[in-house]
């Protein structure tokens, strides 16, 4: 069952001529964001850049926007997002802006209207925290990182 919400966009100037963030095929997850760039920026090994995309958003509420890596550009080229998945909040009234991180050997070149990262659309839950004395006690028990391989 797919269901669609509607995500209110404002396009900025910088971003004007180029496409709304889509889905690629009709089983993707997420929709391109493109980077809303007036020049070319080169990021240098070891490097990140703020990309903007040139976009301010309204969400639907009970939702977030999920920032993520696009996975061809990181086997080609080292290119990831150091927070990702990023998160835009239902209530962030600000640009987009991607976050990038070339781990590469090589300098990467971010162009006008290149697919940079894509944002999946996601549920929110929200909790609350409950003080209590114990908590109950489970196989695991207080196995940190790397515990549940070894028995």
């Amino acid at each position: 069952m797919n269901s669609s919400h509607p995500i209110r966009v404002t396009r900025l100037p910088h971003a004007e001529g180029l496409a709304l963030p889509s889905y690629a095929t009709a089983g993707a997850a997420g929709m391109d964001l493109l980077a809303a760039v007036a020049a070319d920026l080169i990021i240098p090994p070891g490097g990140r850049a703020l990309v903007p995309t040139g976009l301010t958003i309204a969400l639907p509420p009970g939702f977030e926007l999920q920032v993520r890596p696009r996975s061809g550009l990181a086997l080609k080229n080292g290119i990831t997002l150091p927070n990702s998945p990023g998160t835009i909040d239902e209530d962030y009234r600000g640009e987009v802006g991607v976050i990038v991180l070339n781990t590469g050997a090589e300098p990467f070149t971010v162009t006008r209207g290149m697919r940079i990262a894509q944002a999946v659309l996601a549920p929110v839950v929200r909790g609350h925290w409950v003080e209590v004395a114990n908590l109950d006690n489970t196989d695991r028990g207080t196995g940190g990182f790397g515990s549940t391989g070894h028995r």
